[in-house]
């Protein structure tokens, strides 16, 4: 049975519109209490930053927005994996951003947050783009540690792909908050590292030192 072309066109007019509709509320991130908390600390969002940092904001092609979706609901939503990644010109060059949405469970990493992440890097060195990283992350999700582990040969390649960009500086992180354990390996193997005041890189948080050796 043919369909009358209003039928379809109409059809496919409502579900663009569901599928924009869609993509606003995942680039609103961890919503309004996510954006308030962090302005309790001080910080802009990551969307904020990302309008600072691009000559063209309109212009930032981003990837990657529906990644994770739907995936982690017995944890909540991890809209965009929490973390933002794409495209766009600084200061009149292309580069790849990577940055952290710390308004979604506080910026922590998921295993698609990994597989996001790589997949940008892998784009960056494929193109010979500079990668900068806008890090504001409380690091991995402890309840899918046991993925993470399974992951170890991604992790690795994650760590092990920045130093061999054929780039000068071709890799600058921006740090944020304070970094703990593995989150705080990224900053370090960068080509540039600029931190806040107040920010800070940590094998490991005060309450783990003073259990492992009683001292703060």
């Amino acid at each position: 049975m043919k369909l009358k072309p209003g039928i379809v066109k109409s059809a496919l007019k409502k579900l663009s519109e569901e599928v924009c509709s869609q993509e606003a509320f995942i680039r609103e991130g961890g919503g309004q209490a996510g954006k308030e908390r962090q302005k309790r600390h001080g910080r802009l969002t990551v969307r904020e930053r990302l309008e600072i940092l691009m000559d063209h904001p309109k212009d930032f092609f981003e990837l990657g927005l529906w990644a994770a979706y739907k995936m982690y609901e017995e944890w909540g939503e991890v809209p965009a994996a929490g973390v933002v990644t794409g495209i766009g010109k600084i200061s009149g060059r292309e580069c790849m951003v990577i940055a952290n949405d710390a308004t979604v469970k506080a910026g922590a990493m998921f295993p698609q947050s990994v597989k996001k992440v790589l997949r940008a890097q892998h784009i960056a060195f494929d193109c010979r783009l500079p990668v900068v990283y806008l890090v504001d992350s409380s690091g991995f999700f402890f309840h899918c540690k046991r993925k993470f582990f399974l992951m170890k040969t991604i992790s690795a390649e994650f760590f092990e792909i920045t130093p061999y960009f054929p780039l000068r500086d071709s890799s600058i992180c921006r740090d944020y908050g304070k970094l703990y354990c593995r989150r705080g390996y990224l900053p370090v193997l960068c080509d540039k590292l600029l931190m806040t005041e107040g920010s800070g890189l940590y094998l490991a948080g005060p309450a783990l030192v003073k259990a492992a050796i009683g001292m703060t």
